[in-house]
């Protein structure tokens, strides 16, 4: 089979290109301007192939979301100042890709429920999960008061950080400024309030 020959069965190791090639497109052009004509041409398969496993575009989005991994490694070093900076690292070091692809697809997400509820699933639940697990360890430790008033707006805290410097700077949330937000606003917030 030539480069340029379209491909209609799909295997596991297709989806997943062809999932990755959703992801790839929502983050160069945009959720609106995304089309299945290009999901096509990009992954080298039919548009019918992909109208026959997804009915349009949300479901084929929100498939990618949910067989793409973006969630948080495991982080526990031991202290809540030491897991903050190893999550600011993670995240960090894909803050660009990672901001790109909320902005994109966030204003979607808002107009459909399939896409709003991939991105709960594949995004936000599982990085709050984790988030919220060392925060609790943090609490056992005797780091932080369980009812500080902070820990409410904990993962507010974490999430906000990252479209608010690409909105108010023009740049993004790089690992070096994580660790001074997560030393400046977080770590005192959590521990007095």
């Amino acid at each position: 089979m030539t480069a340029t020959a379209r491909r209609t069965r799909l295997t596991s190791e297709r989806e997943a290109e062809l999932y990755q090639a959703v992801i790839e497109l929502v983050r160069e052009v945009g959720y609106e301007a995304m089309t299945m004509d290009a999901v096509a041409a990009r992954s080298r398969s039919s548009k019918a192939t992909l109208y026959r496993q997804w009915q349009g575009k949300p479901q084929l989005v929100a498939a990618a979301m949910r067989h793409t991994a973006f969630a948080l490694g495991e982080v526990d070093t031991g202290t809540l100042r030491g897991d903050l900076h190893e999550v600011a690292r993670q995240v960090g070091d894909g803050a660009e890709k990672d901001t790109v692809f909320l902005s994109a697809i966030g204003h979607a997400a808002h107009l459909d429920a399939d896409l709003a509820a991939a991105l709960r699933e594949m995004l936000i639940d599982p990085e709050r999960e984790v988030l919220y697990g060392l925060l609790q360890r943090a609490v056992d430790r005797g780091e932080v008061r369980a009812d500080a008033a902070a820990t409410e707006f904990f993962v507010h805290m974490l999430f906000g950080a990252l479209p608010a410097r690409k909105i108010l700077e023009d740049r993004f949330a790089d690992p070096d400024y994580l660790i001074r937000y997560i030393d400046a606003v977080v770590l005192p917030a959590l521990r007095n309030s």
